[in-house]
C-alpha cells in the first residue's frame, strides 16, 4: 500500500491483478482475506463509505476471482456497496486510500476506472438486466466467457431485478447469478445439508449419475416411465422441504446453496461447479453485514453507510453539529402525526436513512417499509390517499426517480394528497454522480397539480412539511443531506401557499435562491454590502406555485436577476423564474447558478459547491461578474 494508510499486507502486496491469486493456496486466500479487511477498516475509518456490506463480501469476492477469469468472465456488482475488495484485488490497490476522496477512486463500480468494471452502478436492482444484456451481446460477437451478477437479497425486492431474473431464466443465458444473503438465519444443521446437497448434487459426477439413472428408468419396459416420474415427484417432494431453491429451478436456473458465505472451500466448489454448467444457474450465498468487526456486525445498518469513525471503537469522529435535515424532519412528522390520525409514513428499505425508524417506534401500526421498490411505494400510497389518508412518502431524491411514471399517472393524475419527502436533496458528496439529487426540481415541476417546496433551513423544512400535510393534492418537498444552519425555532404553521419571502433588501441586483443556497445567498449579500453593492436577496420556499408578484417586484426594482439553486439549470428552479418573467413581459437581464448540464463527480459537498460557485463565495462572485458586465 502506499499514501497515509500503509499497513503490513505482504500478500495483498503482490496483487496487482486478479490473476496473482489463482496460484494461491487456501491458507494463503484466507490470511489475503485478513488483510483485505483491515486495509478496508483503516481507510474507511478515515474517509468514510460502506462498510458493513464491504466486510461482509470479502471471502466472496476472493472466491469469485479466484475461479472466474475475470475480464473475460465479467464480474457484474449491484449497487455496489460490496465492491471494494473488488477494487483491491483489480489494480487499484495503490489508489484505494484515495478512496471517495475529490479526484479519487469512486466508492462505487465504474467503467472508466477499470477494464474489471463491466457496468457503472449504484441503484440497486440493475445487475441481473445488465448482465443480461451483456451475455447476450457476448452472444452475438461469439466472445466466450460467463457473466456474473452479485446482488443482495434486498435488492431482490427491486422489479427491475425480478423483470430480469425472470427474462435470464427464460432465455437460457450463460449466466451465473451470485445472491448474496445477508439477512438469513439458517441453523447449522440446516446449512450444512444444503451446503453438502449443492456441492454434491452439482457436481460433474453426480449429474452424470442422476442422468443415467434418469434414462434407466424409462428403458425399463412398460413401467419405467411411471417409476420415473413418480421418482421425480419424491426428488421435488424432498427439495421442497429442505431445498430452498425450488422457486429458482422454476424460473430456469439451477439452483446451488445455500452457501456459508466466510468458507472460501465452499465457496470455490460452488462456483466451480457453477461455472461448469451450462444455461443460467444461481448461486444462493448466506454471508454476514460487517463480518470481522465487531461494531459492524452488532449495528450493520448504522456502519452500512458511515462517515469517518474511531478504528478501535466504532464511534464517529464527525464533530457535533446542529441536528441534521433527516433527523428534524423525523421529529416534525412525528409532531404531526399526534395531531393527525391519518399521517402514514412510507419508505423504501431507507428507515434510517430516511429517519422514519423513529416514527415506526411511535406509531408502529401507520409506518411501512416497502422494501427497495420505489414504484410500488408511491403507487401504494395512492392507494391510501384514496381512502381518505394522508401518506407521506420519504425517499432520497435520487431514488425517487425510479417512480417517475408513478408520480405521474397514479398521484398527480388523480390530484391524490401524497406528500413526497424528498432527503439527499441536491449535492451529497462522496457517493457521487449516482447519489446526487440533483434533478428533482426540474423532473417534477412540469407535473399537472402538483406543489413543490424545498426550504432554506430547518425552521422552513417544519413549515414546509406543515404546508404540504395542508395540500388537498400532491405535494413534495426537498431538504439537503447534512445538518441544519442552527438557527431559532418557531410555530410550524403552513406556509401562505405559493408565497416566497424577501430576506434582505436591495437595489443593485436581486439573488432569487432556493433550498440550501438561501443561506450562502444571504452571507454573498452581507459580504458585498462591505463593499458598496446592496443586493435584495429572496427566498422562494416554492418551485411551484412561484411568487410571481414577488420575482416581478424584485427585478423591478433591481434590474438585474441572480437565481441560485442546488439543482440542474435544465428545466430547473432558473428556468422557472425565466418563465414567469417572460410569460409578465419583464425586460430584465437574469442569470442562473446550478448544476451544469453534466454529472457531478464525486467529492465532499463544500468542496462540491466551491466547485460549482454555490457556496457564499461563489454567489458573492457570480454577483460582481454581473455588475461588472461579464455575465
Amino acid at each position: 500500500m502506499t499514501g497515509p494508510h500503509n499497513i503490513n499486507t505482504p500478500i495483498l502486496s503482490g496483487i496487482n491483478s486478479p490473476k496473482d491469486i489463482w496460484d494461491l493456496s487456501l491458507e494463503e486466500l484466507s490470511e489475503l482475506a485478513s488483510e483485505l479487511r483491515k486495509v478496508i477498516l483503516e481507510v474507511v475509518s478515515q474517509n468514510g463509505g460502506h462498510l458493513a456490506s464491504n466486510l461482509g463480501a470479502v471471502e466472496l469476492t476472493i472466491a469469485l476471482h479466484y475461479v472466474f477469469r475475470a475480464p473475460t468472465d465479467k464480474i457484474i456488482w449491484d449497487v455496489g456497496h460490496q465492491a471494494y475488495t473488488h477494487k483491491l484485488l483489480t489494480g487499484r490497490r495503490d489508489e484505494f486510500h484515495t478512496l471517495r476522496q475529490k479526484g479519487g477512486i469512486s466508492g462505487f463500480p465504474k467503467r472508466m476506472e477499470s477494464q474489471y468494471d463491466h457496468f457503472d452502478v449504484g441503484h440497486s436492482g440493475t445487475s441481473i438486466s445488465a448482465a443480461l444484456g451483456i451475455a447476450k451481446a457476448m452472444d452475438h460477437m461469439n466472445l466466450p466467457g460467463k457473466v456474473v451478477p452479485v446482488i443482495g437479497d434486498g435488492s431482490m425486492t427491486a422489479g427491475l431485478a425480478l423483470e430480469g431474473l425472470n427474462q435470464a431464466g427464460d432465455m437460457g443465458s450463460r449466466l451465473v447469478v451470485v445472491l448474496n444473503d445477508n439477512e438469513m438465519s439458517i441453523s447449522p444443521n440446516v446449512g450444512a445439508i444444503s451446503s453438502y446437497l449443492s456441492r454434491t448434487l452439482t457436481g460433474q459426477t453426480m449429474q452424470k449419475i442422476k442422468k443415467e439413472s434418469e434414462n434407466l428408468l424409462k428403458s425399463i419396459p412398460g413401467i419405467g416411465s411411471s417409476m420415473h416420474k413418480v421418482a421425480k415427484r419424491v426428488e421435488e417432494s424432498f427439495k421442497t422441504l429442505i431445498y430452498p431453491g425450488i422457486l429458482f429451478e422454476e424460473l430456469g436456473y439451477q439452483y446451488i446453496g445455500p452457501i456459508r458465505g466466510h468458507r472460501l472451500d465452499r465457496l470455490i466448489v460452488a462456483f466451480t461447479n457453477a461455472r461448469r454448467i451450462d444455461g443460467p444457474v444461481l448461486v444462493h450465498v448466506g454471508t454476514v453485514k460487517g463480518y470481522g468487526y465487531a461494531p459492524a456486525e452488532e449495528n450493520p445498518s448504522i456502519f452500512h453507510g458511515i462517515g469517518p469513525f474511531e478504528l478501535e471503537t466504532g464511534k464517529s469522529r464527525v464533530k457535533a453539529a446542529p441536528p441534521s435535515y433527516t433527523d428534524l424532519f423525523a421529529q416534525a412528522l412525528i409532531d404531526e402525526a399526534k395531531k393527525n390520525e391519518k399521517i402514514i409514513a412510507i419508505t423504501a428499505a431507507m428507515p434510517e436513512g430516511t429517519g422514519l425508524h423513529k416514527f415506526a417506534e411511535a406509531f408502529p401500526d401507520r409506518f411501512y417499509d416497502v422494501g427497495i421498490a420505489e414504484q410500488h411505494a408511491v403507487t401504494f400510497a395512492a392507494g391510501l390517499a384514496s381512502m381518505g389518508f394522508r401518506p407521506v412518502v420519504a425517499i432520497y431524491s435520487t431514488f425517487l426517480q425510479r417512480a417517475y411514471d408513478q408520480i405521474v399517472h397514479d398521484v398527480c393524475l388523480q390530484d391524490l394528497p401524497v406528500v413526497f419527502a424528498m432527503d439527499r436533496g441536491g449535492l451529497v458528496g462522496e457517493d457521487g454522480p449516482t447519489h446526487h439529487g440533483v434533478f428533482d426540481l426540474s423532473y417534477l415541476r412540469h407535473i399537472p397539480n402538483i406543489v413543490l417546496m424545498a426550504p432554506g433551513d430547518e425552521d422552513g423544512l417544519r413549515k414546509s412539511l406543515a404546508t404540504a400535510l395542508a395540500c388537498d393534492g400532491p405535494s413534495a418537498l426537498r431538504y439537503p443531506r447534512g445538518s441544519g444552519v442552527g438557527i431559532q425555532m418557531s410555530d410550524p404553521q403552513p406556509w401562505d401557499l405559493g408565497k416566497g419571502e424577501l430576506l434582505r433588501e436591495g437595489t443593485d441586483i436581486g439573488i432569487i435562491a432556493i433550498g440550501s443556497v438561501v443561506h450562502p445567498a444571504l452571507e454573498a449579500a452581507k459580504s458585498l454590502s462591505e463593499e458598496g453593492v446592496e443586493a435584495a436577496v429572496v427566498d422562494a420556499r416554492f418551485i411551484k406555485p412561484l411568487d410571481a408578484d414577488l420575482i416581478k417586484d424584485v427585478s423591478e426594482t433591481c434590474g438585474l436577476v441572480l437565481t441560485v439553486e442546488e439543482n440542474s439549470l435544465m428545466g430547473g428552479f432558473g428556468s422557472a423564474v425565466l418563465e414567469v418573467l417572460s410569460d409578465a413581459g419583464e425586460r430584465v437581464k437574469v442569470s442562473r447558478l446550478g448544476i451544469p448540464d453534466s454529472y457531478v463527480e464525486h467529492g465532499s459537498p463544500a468542496e462540491l459547491r466551491a466547485d460549482l460557485g454555490l457556496d457564499a463565495q461563489g454567489i458573492r462572485k457570480a454577483v460582481k461578474e454581473i455588475l461588472d458586465g461579464g455575465a
